[in-house]
């Protein structure tokens, strides 16, 4: 009897876990599941969790602790995944940098803009950044560090809203209005400070503004004390490939000294890298 109710349970277990497999085959037929689940392991781990037990990463990944002991392992062996032999406790490995390099090396938009870029540097000594749109969020791909920069946490990889950023702004700005104001209602929205541009009416009124004017501008909008001007880099077919900013702290600058200090500059550099 308790062999039988054994079996029932790893039958509706197996079945449960075959369940999510069967809806991600039926609506592509193509993808490799155990692939998805790989990277939904790595993915877990951030700067919040920067090492996780198995059962943690278990819940995280919403997989059993058998599944997850089988990928974090398989991950382990491959290199990309770290297992503290006395805590048991899992982290990444610099062999995760991989896929990056690689993204850097092969991406003609860093290599096109990187003159540019430590121009624009050396020009204004002011923190410069290229950023890319990746659904609601920008990931910063290029980054020159001014001396004065408050935020020494951002770095290449690094993400933030689009919706209360300049690039992000400056991005949506180039893209049909329809599209923009399809990714800014889908965006975690929230006030991150006093100073956010979060409800989405203001929004699409500062989209009209960024595209009028050919940049965005965000003061005090994600970090505190934070200025920023952007505008978009823009490709032959006249959609977006990403933006270059100039950031600079508002102890230094204030809002109508950013415009008219860096405006033509962010204007120029961008218009240079695109592909129009």
């Amino acid at each position: 009897m308790r062999e039988n109710s054994r079996m029932a349970i790893s039958k509706m277990k197996k079945i449960e876990d075959e369940e999510p497999l069967k809806r991600g085959r039926a609506t592509d037929p193509l993808m490799v599941m155990s692939v998805e689940k790989a990277f939904r392991v790595l993915s877990v781990f951030d700067h919040h969790s920067t090492n996780m037990s198995l059962s943690q990463i278990a819940a995280a990944t919403d997989m059993d602790v058998s599944g997850a002991q089988r990928f974090t392992h398989t991950l382990t062996k491959l290199g990309y995944l770290r297992k503290d032999p006395d805590t048991k406790r899992f982290e990444l490995t610099a062999k995760t940098l991989q896929l990056g390099y690689y993204y850097l090396r092969s991406n003609r938009l860093v290599e096109r803009a990187m003159p540019y870029l430590l121009h624009l540097s050396k020009e204004t000594e002011e923190t410069v950044n290229m950023t890319v749109l990746d659904d609601t969020e920008i990931i910063f791909i290029s980054r020159f560090m001014s001396r004065h920069m408050l935020n020494t946490n951002v770095i290449i990889g690094s993400r933030m809203p689009a919706y209360c950023t300049a690039p992000g702004m400056a991005i949506l700005s180039r893209l049909p209005e329809d599209e923009a104001v399809a990714i800014l209602e889908r965006s975690d929205r929230k006030a991150y400070t006093p100073s956010t541009t979060w409800k989405i009416d203001d929004l699409v009124k500062k989209l009209r503004v960024s595209r009028e004017q050919g940049y965005a501008t965000a003061f005090d909008e994600f970090y505190r004390g934070d200025a920023s001007i952007a505008a978009a880099v823009v490709a032959a077919n006249n959609r977006p490939e990403g933006a270059i900013n100039i950031a600079v702290p508002l102890s230094r600058f204030s809002p109508e000294a950013v415009i008219e200090r860096f405006a033509m500059h962010i204007i120029s550099g961008a218009h240079s890298i695109s592909s129009t």
